[in-house]
């Protein structure tokens, strides 16, 4: 394996309110995610609790069997609790319309958001399709049934 990832073309559009923001782009070689930022005319105060779709000025044609997934940024959540509400929001390859980040301020402190702010991070992916195989029971393993928290927090075993 040569260690390069496979790269395909997205076609995107610079929606007028963004016209001035760079494209998405890899901050590093390893990275598996763009920074998207703000395509506002003006700083955004986000409230302590409080949320805002932020637009970005951008709309994209993914090919077919991709998906795009907008993430979190780590500095905005441990600077200021601001995370994307619906985490990872998905962008289907049949959407056209305006990539928006919804954002939530879950810190104790309003949050005053500046045009061109790195908000949230762009992955795209393969998207693998499903068929059901109904069953009339399943297949038993170690785990079972159990749920939420069935696994435990430390080591091996239930806690």
């Amino acid at each position: 394996m040569s260690g390069v990832a496979p790269t395909i073309v997205v076609p995107v559009t610079r929606l007028p309110h963004g016209a001035d923001l760079p494209l998405p782009a890899y901050a590093t070689a390893g990275a598996a995610g763009m920074d998207l930022m703000a395509a506002i005319d003006g700083p955004l105060s986000l409230p302590a609790g409080g949320r805002a779709m932020v637009p970005t000025g951008l709309a994209i044609a993914l090919p077919d069997g991709f998906e795009a997934q907008v993430r979190p940024r780590s500095g905005l959540a441990a600077r200021h609790g601001v995370t994307v509400l619906n985490a990872p929001g998905t962008i289907d390859a049949d959407y056209r319309g305006e990539i928006k980040v919804l954002l939530v301020n879950l810190g104790e402190a309003a949050v005053e958001l500046q045009p061109g702010d790195r908000i949230a991070q762009l992955v795209v992916a393969p998207v693998t399709r499903a068929t059901w195989s109904e069953q009339d029971a399943l297949p038993d393993t170690a785990r079972g049934g159990g749920g939420f928290g069935s696994t435990g927090l430390r080591g091996a075993g239930p806690d």
